[in-house]
């Protein structure tokens, strides 16, 4: 890999006559626990993630630091210490921070070159092949930003002067707002869907972007709203009315439903037909197959889920959903939650 690399950059120069920008983007994903990553994901995501970024810079350096306005930029997250984005995907939080620290330690080491090393990283989800794979489909336009928001940020980042902007972790809305000077309206230009309720990113501490209405469940007490879990049932009926032949056809898995609060299971058969779904009693044998994947969630965001005031994706997203096993089944879950809201929705 190394040669590689070094070939690349090689070419580079030998192409343009030197290196003024280095973006470190390419990362690789697996969002799952330590007992379920492979070593060989494990790798892969810290080959690809930081030990790529690092070696990219490495071989960068004697080039960016001929330039008159040199930048690094990697694409990754402001560091945090919370244990919520570490708990679920350890391995994963693990290489994408690695980047990060690059930026933490490269900035002031490279400052004597007057090489930049900054990050940037999104507020909301952005639109890619990624998110569509992950929320089944285009449907999820409405709660991302277009990919353009990043490329505008990033301009006003690189373009800034290399020896007195380093070593900093921009949001890409903060810098159009504080470098571009846009205003919230401005933002909307970069909306999928204009007025769309927005996903936050991972990594951000900061209050969510666009809150999903789930907060509503746990005011339900003072609002004479029905309590978290006291309608589980009907949420169940409306599940059990998605599982139909297209719902098996896509999801091709068996899927365990953990409602931690309650201390119930209930096992989705969307691996084949007729397909059903039925719960797990304490002492029941239940299926003899392993489940392909678990998702475990309070009964309160289940409700939400199915009544469409939370995506599966924006309660993943938010720590509200976690995920172990097969990620690429959970991946196709997100078609059969909206087919439960339409049956929700349609006994309204």
């Amino acid at each position: 890999m190394e040669d590689q690399v070094q070939k690349a950059v090689n070419e580079a120069v030998a192409q343009f006559g030197g290196i003024d920008i280095l973006v470190n983007n390419a990362s690789a994903i697996n969002l799952v626990n330590t007992e379920t990553l492979t070593m060989k994901s494990f790798d892969l995501m810290h080959g690809i993630n930081s030990r790529g970024t690092f070696l990219c810079s490495k071989l960068c350096i004697p080039y960016l630091s001929k330039s008159a306005n040199p930048h690094i930029l990697n694409i990754s997250p402001p560091l945090s210490m919370r244990q919520r984005w570490f708990k679920d995907h350890v391995g994963y939080t693990m290489a994408k921070y690695g980047m990060s620290m690059c930026v933490l330690g490269m900035s002031p080491e490279l400052a004597k070159y007057g090489i930049a090393v900054n990050a940037l990283w999104p507020r909301t989800a952005i639109l890619t092949a990624a998110m569509k794979m992950l929320a089944g489909g285009d449907e999820v336009a409405s709660q991302c930003r277009k990919p353009e928001i990043m490329a505008d940020a990033a301009y006003l980042v690189l373009t800034k002067d290399s020896r007195t902007f380093s070593g900093q972790f921009c949001i890409d809305d903060d810098v159009l707002r504080r470098e571009g000077g846009l205003t919230d309206k401005d933002l909307e230009q970069y909306s999928c869907v204009p007025g769309g309720q927005l996903l936050p990113d991972f990594f951000l501490d900061e209050p969510d972007a666009a809150k999903p209405a789930a907060t509503s469940a746990s005011s339900g007490a003072q609002s004479g709203q029905q309590q978290p879990g006291a309608d589980v049932e009907a949420s169940m009926k409306h599940l059990a009315t998605a599982i139909d032949a297209e719902a098996v056809g896509l999801v091709k898995g068996l899927v365990e439903l953990q409602l931690t609060d309650l201390n119930r299971s209930w096992l989705l058969n969307l691996k084949s037909m007729p397909g059903g779904l039925s719960e797990i009693r304490p002492g029941d044998s239940g299926s003899t197959e392993k489940p392909d994947t678990c998702m475990t969630m309070k009964s309160a965001d289940l409700q939400q889920l199915v009544s469409g005031k939370l995506s599966a994706t924006g309660a993943f997203m938010a720590g509200k959903l976690r995920i172990t096993g097969n990620m690429g089944v959970a991946m196709k879950l997100e078609k059969v939650f909206r087919k439960a809201v339409a049956a929700s929705s349609a006994k309204l």
